[in-house]
């Protein structure tokens, strides 16, 4: 006899179906699994064995084969415990077959038979809802499968309880959905003081999701300004919030099912290796630019991260995905980021100021500018200097516009984008392109003047010409502006960047 478990592979955002096949024959006691298992799924094994000897049950003796079908498919992670268990005790007899055959199991196995838990339940929630089953999943992971709607869930806290519930003498509890937690904001924008410019572009930046670059010495509030953003920014929308849970569930960083409306915000140190920044490692997982998806990415002084490291950035700015490839799979995340990267002008940080200078300057600013590769700081929209803030403008009391003012600006203008761009792919002014970008952000004829003439003596690429446009879009959807004018081109322009100053 062979019994069958269904459960899933996940392979980046995807959950890949797999036919868990148990035999029991007779021959030379042994406990085989094949089906290209990982170190990790090998081992279940053991913990198999461990569980069901915790609940006075022997294995057979008697050849056991697990099959992981499809067996060309890598296998990797813990997860694969509970369905290998199922399928054991069906093919032995103590559940019966019919009654697990509708249903996804995922989880793993503890040596005492606690069913505890592991990364991507609601990737496997979501793909039991297609497949039209239930799923079968940890205790503790219950809230987090029931956000994929409709699916019935069996959430176990150990293998005795769910085997008694699938034998009707004992009713586990529905789980509840998780909880949405209230967004958590940043620093009010009227803790800046001065930085008029640095504050419009911020405002700008949210507004159309546009990457955005400070340069500016210590001390002159390049973080606290990117450390406001997240409360300027409009909340997720559902589908967005399940989209940014899903990378989370993946990565094992979605606690309590719970699921929040704030968009990520991720600020890695400069020290960060490219396995960390766009994902990968022994046991791929997503990285910080996946795990910033849909929010900010913030990279504070840019030039000291290693100059591959962010050069790996500039396809998934570009695509809105990164493809981890190994040499037995290849796998995509999602990585649609609103970047801000904050930097000295030099490595000493005071160049224009005879006073604190550097011996070096202007050479040192070159030098240390030239760490960051011009093909990814052509990828950045707003590029903007942040000047020094002077003690008589700590003294002045605080600005009368705050974050919530600003909010209400940025949405009423990512209000604009969504009814201008419903239907198709792109949600926000920073990813119009080709026909989308002519038909919206085409400027009028003062403005095509204008943008003409910046561009020949500017020297833009193909890129930056189409970057202006976006921004200039955004600034006019800012003041309720239905076609891009002179004006709107002209402030998109002094946001383009400037040479080294020598």
């Amino acid at each position: 006899m062979v019994a069958l478990v269904s459960t899933v592979a996940y392979l980046g955002l995807e959950a890949r179906a797999v036919e868990v096949q148990c035999q029991i024959a007779p021959g030379i006691p042994a406990f085989a699994l094949v089906g290209l298992p990982d170190k990790a799924v090998g081992e279940s094994r053991q913990r198999v064995s461990a569980a069901l000897t915790a609940m006075g049950l022997a294995l057979p003796p008697k050849r056991i084969t697990i099959n992981l079908s499809p067996a060309d498919l890598p296998k990797e992670g813990s997860h694969y415990d509970l369905p290998v268990a199922l399928a054991l005790l069906a093919a032995m007899g103590v559940v019966d077959a019919e009654t697990i055959a509708d249903f996804v199991a995922v989880g793993e196995l503890a040596l005492d038979g606690r069913v505890i838990p592991s990364p991507g339940v609601l990737l496997a929630a979501l793909h039991a809802h297609e497949a039209d089953k239930g799923l079968i999943c940890p205790a503790a992971q219950g809230s987090e499968a029931r956000w994929a709607s409709g699916v019935p869930v069996v959430a176990a806290p150990e293998l005795v309880s769910l085997l008694n519930h699938l034998k009707g003498t004992q009713t586990l509890p529905v789980p509840q959905p998780g909880s949405v937690e209230a967004p958590r904001r940043g620093p009010d924008m009227r803790q800046v003081k001065g930085q008029e410019v640095a504050r419009r572009a911020l405002e700008i930046a949210a507004a159309g999701s546009h990457n955005l670059l400070m340069v500016g010495p210590p001390g002159a509030g390049k973080s606290l300004l990117a450390s406001c953003l997240p409360g300027i920014l409009p909340q997720l929308t559902p589908g967005e919030a399940l989209e940014v849970s899903m990378v989370a569930s993946v990565a094992g960083t979605l606690e309590g099912g719970r699921i929040s409306r704030a968009r990520p915000y991720r600020s890695p140190h400069h020290s960060a290796s490219i396995a960390a920044l766009t994902g990968g490692g022994l046991k791929v997982r997503p990285g910080e630019v996946s795990m910033a998806h849909l929010g900010v990415l913030f990279l504070d002084e840019l030039p000291e991260f290693q100059r591959q490291a962010l050069d790996s950035l500039r396809q998934p700015l570009e695509t809105g995905e990164v493809t981890v490839a190994r040499a037995n799979a290849h796998l995509t995340y999602p990585a649609r980021v609103q970047l801000i990267a904050a930097m000295n002008p030099c490595r000493c940080g005071h160049l224009g100021d005879p006073a604190l200078a550097c011996s070096r300057a202007p050479r040192c600013a070159a030098d240390y500018q030239s760490k960051v590769s011009g093909p990814l700081l052509d990828r950045i929209d707003l590029h903007v200097e942040v000047d020094p803030v002077r003690a008589a403008d700590l003294a002045l009391p605080p600005p009368a516009e705050g974050s919530e003012e600003v909010a209400a600006r940025v949405e009423r203008a990512r209000g604009l984008q969504t009814a201008r761009l419903e239907g198709v792919t792109a949600r926000t002014n920073a990813e119009l392109d080709g026909d989308l970008l002519e038909r919206h952000a085409t400027p009028d004829e003062a403005g095509r003047r204008l943008l003409l003439q910046a561009a020949e003596a500017m020297r833009l690429s193909a890129r930056g010409y189409t970057r202006i446009l976006r921004v200039a879009r955004t600034i006019a959807d800012l003041a309720g502006a239905e076609t891009v004018g002179r004006i709107h081109v002209a402030e998109a322009l002094s946001y383009r960047r400037q040479a080294p100053r020598a």
